[in-house]
């Protein structure tokens, strides 16, 4: 009698366990749900992560494959229940951050971005799916992340980061995570993290190539010390506009969960001071070691000049945005629009459309008028490609009466290397080829496909 009252005393106390389990759910999904409606469009403040002293049984059976690593054990899961993370970018590499961060059994995971679900994204932006379409990316990671682990606080920002609500977001996190894809929101969120003493993982991944580094961490270097002065915006590319193979982000952002983990769990990340480069062609890792803190930067260094967030798309010359960035490097006159270009079509006059796009987007799509050559081969004033367009004007000048210029219309897919090319044909003009009159068709292929044909692919 003694033997089963004991027995059923320990079934209880199991159940009573459970049922606290499910409590503790419960209440987590609640407060998930209400942070959902209330931070949709706004930064509030949030309640600090209760610390706990013990895992339950369903927190040992998720996460008893970790648990068994001398390296993270009980209390680095602990650690890990009660870290913050944010993660400001919910794309190529916010998803499987973010995923594998839910998965590790983080305590609070902050998913903030300003983009919906395009069908473009989904080749690489893992969390998404077809379903997903037009919803908000944050949104939409944060109910991949719940389904995959409801005990993880998830909390959407479908907002853009800005000098204005940066400070009061950051500080509310432990770590933060950079997997944006422009260069104003790099030294925005650098210069946050500094301000406010968060150690900042940063990764980025375009074509091929990958790379990864922590910055502000124990001692080690920002953004700033090893970049301190933003590139000129016409440098730049972006996925947008280079393209990218949908693992090569993925693994990246696997990398950055991996030293978010360390970093949490208290183990500590060796890429303090190092560079990790990630080439997919050769299927190689390289590491850097990067300069030490500098003395004279200006927001980590002994006397620093920046002492709060400012204007960052002043500061770089370009929008806070991953998407194809829009240059304006010619006048009114030197360019046309695409229903000025319909126009000239209709009326059989003669010209010569150039298409200055790398071979591989012609093979994408192309107007079978045109003529392809590259924007580089024309700056490289490679002989081939002079000697094409040459022919091409002479025998546009035979097609023509009196003494009018030949007229130059290039193309490209969204308006900006065709501005370039234009430029490179002016100098050219009178040397290298014939006199002619070289215009840039505005928004370029893309432009074409909305405005002109919708049958046009778009990519």
């Amino acid at each position: 009698m003694a033997d089963e009252v004991s027995c059923l005393k320990a079934q209880l106390s199991e159940r009573e366990e459970e049922i606290l389990a499910l409590k503790r759910k419960l209440a987590r999904l609640e407060k998930s749900h209400t942070s959902v409606l209330k931070l949709h469009d706004k930064v509030t403040n949030l309640e600090p992560l209760p610390a706990k002293a013990s895992l339950c049984n369903e927190d040992i059976m998720r996460y008893s494959r970790q648990l068994l690593l001398p390296e993270l054990s009980v209390q680095g899961q602990l650690r890990l229940s009660k870290t913050s993370v944010l993660v400001v970018g919910c794309g190529g590499l916010g998803c499987p951050l973010a995923q594998y961060l839910a998965a590790a059994g983080i305590g609070r995971l902050g998913l903030l971005d300003y983009d919906e679900v395009e069908l473009s994204n989904l080749h690489r932006q893992v969390l998404h799916g077809e379903e997903s379409q037009g919803q908000a990316k944050a949104l939409s990671a944060a109910g991949a992340v719940r389904r995959l682990n409801s005990t993880v606080e998830c909390v959407p920002y479908h907002l853009q980061l800005s000098s204005e609500n940066a400070m009061q977001l950051l500080q509310q996190y432990d770590i933060v995570a950079d997997c944006s894809d422009n260069v104003p929101t790099r030294y925005l969120v650098n210069d946050a993290c500094v301000l406010s003493g968060k150690p900042l993982v940063s990764a980025s991944a375009l074509r091929m190539e990958g790379q990864l580094t922590v910055y502000n961490y124990r001692g080690g270097p920002c953004y700033r010390c090893l970049y301190p002065r933003p590139p000129p915006p016409e440098t730049v590319t972006n996925c947008s506009d280079g393209g990218v193979l949908g693992v090569v982000p993925g693994i990246m952002g696997c990398l950055q969960a991996l030293e978010v983990l360390k970093i949490a769990s208290g183990q500590g990340s060796s890429c303090g001071q190092q560079l990790v480069i990630f080439d997919a062609q050769d299927t190689r890792f390289r590491s850097i070691r990067l300069r030490p803190k500098q003395a004279g930067c200006a927001v980590c260094g002994e006397n620093p000049t920046v002492t709060q967030l400012v204007d960052y798309e002043s500061l770089c010359g370009s929008a806070a945005t991953d998407k194809c960035r829009r240059l304006n490097l010619l006048s009114r006159d030197q360019r046309i629009t695409v229903q000025d270009y319909k126009s000239i079509l209709d009326n059989g006059v003669s010209h010569l459309l150039l298409d200055v796009r790398p071979l591989v987007e012609v093979d994408i799509c192309h107007l079978p008028f045109s003529v392809n050559i590259p924007l580089s081969s024309l700056e490289e004033r490679k002989c081939e490609h002079i000697r094409l367009l040459q022919e091409r004007i002479r025998q546009l000048k035979e097609q023509m009466a009196g003494d009018c210029r030949p007229a130059v219309y290039v193309i490209c897919k969204l308006g900006n290397d065709s501005q370039k090319a234009v430029q490179v044909l002016e100098k050219m003009s009178g040397s290298d080829v014939d006199e002619i009159t070289a215009k840039d068709i505005c928004g370029g292929l893309m432009a074409w496909a909305q405005k002109i044909d919708p049958s046009f692919p778009q990519y």
